[in-house]
């Protein structure tokens, strides 16, 4: 395994980190979080320009043709950020799987827009109650030449900004299928959901609406292959984005503490102050070397079920624990929602539990073991 990054990747890196960087400010993001605006459509033409959306996107459609570990370099230093753009729905949710299994028409029509910052992409996976992507409640049937979509969506990341959403939906008894929705269909409701961090979601209903052939990504018996892939690379690229997050969490409560003084000393010299934060980079590492493993196997097409859960997993026990310990730390200020270690709470909370929290990846992880397709992880 090498887990080193090349020249182009880290240049890719430091783009990413100086553009969020100088747009998202702890003043900007307090007043954009007060204008009502689904996402920073600014910070998004800018990221267009600089090509990042493009990131993933095949030449031929205006991209550089790179890979998801680019993806999550950017997604990475957005954590840090917390910068409103829907980069993980757009590039990771949307267009990877179209440039993945997407035919040559659908590539042509959705890929360049993407690229050029025009269109928003996302996908409906969250099942009501955490259930299984595998088993959606939406169901497809077959009608003449296409199909007919009925059903609930919710927790659609950017839901009702996307141009076209990815849905899941139930074609057989054990058959699956994502379709390309255009949520301006006829029988398609589109409803906000308000979320704690600030990140737009939203319910889909779908009352027999109505899709042709060609609006299926992979085929007609693709589907399933087509879900496991995009959950993986989903869960991977949420566990980036809780990386950066939570090493900047920990950055700031370090240099509160260092300043912070009580008892006549800086509360950074107390040994339990100090523990708590050793134990919080303990875990940022810890997840970072599963992450960094996970990302490996995947973009190197070896099975991973059981690393990217493990991600997974330690994505919602490190952005828990270091959230929490910054909150502790910061005292009274960590409670004062206008403050920024507040957002950073709230954001990895909902990282916490996006596609599955800890419980279901430990049990995802125990019937990987159980069924001795994976060897003991060392």
């Amino acid at each position: 395994m090498n887990f080193s990054y090349s020249e182009e990747q880290q240049s890719l890196r430091q783009l990413a980190a100086q553009i969020f960087n100088d747009r998202v400010t702890d003043d900007f993001r307090r007043e954009f979080g007060r204008s009502g605006a689904p996402y920073d459509a600014g910070l998004w033409k800018t990221l267009a320009g600089a090509g990042l959306l493009g990131t993933a996107i095949g030449e031929e459609h205006g991209g550089s043709g790179l890979g998801l570990t680019e993806v999550c370099l950017a997604l990475e230093e957005q954590g840090r950020t917390l910068a409103a753009v829907p980069l993980l729905a757009t590039l990771v949710l949307g267009a990877l799987p179209v440039q993945k299994f997407g035919t040559a028409a659908q590539r042509a029509a959705l890929l360049p827009r993407v690229a050029s910052g025009e269109s928003l992409l996302t996908a409906a996976l969250e099942e009501t109650g955490g259930g299984d992507p595998l088993l959606p409640a939406v169901r497809a049937t077959a009608s003449g030449e296409g199909w007919r979509l009925r059903g609930v969506k919710d927790c659609v990341p950017y839901g009702a900004q996307a141009h076209r959403i990815l849905i899941t939906a139930r074609t057989g008894r054990r058959a699956v299928g994502v379709f390309i929705l255009d949520p301006k269909a006829r029988g398609v409701r589109v409803q906000p959901q308000a979320t704690s961090s600030g990140e737009p979601q939203a319910r889909i209903r779908l009352s027999n609406v109505e899709v042709s052939a060609a609006d299926l990504l992979g085929g007609a018996e693709g589907g399933a292959e087509v879900v496991r892939w995009l959950v993986e690379r989903g869960r991977v690229a949420l566990a980036a984005q809780q990386l950066g997050l939570a090493a900047e969490a920990l950055r700031r409560t370090a240099a509160y503490t260092a300043e912070r003084v009580q008892f006549g000393r800086p509360t950074g010299s107390f040994q339990g102050v100090q523990h708590r934060l050793a134990d919080g980079y303990i875990d940022i590492e810890a997840l970072r070397s599963v992450y960094l493993r996970a990302l490996w196997a995947l973009e190197n097409d070896i099975p991973a079920a059981a690393e990217v859960a493990a991600a997974k997993w330690w994505a919602a026990r490190c952005g828990h624990r270091v959230t929490h310990t910054a909150q502790h730390l910061h005292g009274g200020m960590g409670a004062d929602v206008d403050y920024p270690i507040h957002a950073f709470f709230l954001r990895a909370r909902q990282i916490e539990l996006a596609l599955g929290g800890a419980t279901p990846m430990l049990a995802a992880i125990g019937q990987q073991l159980a069924s001795g397709t994976v060897p003991p992880m060392t």
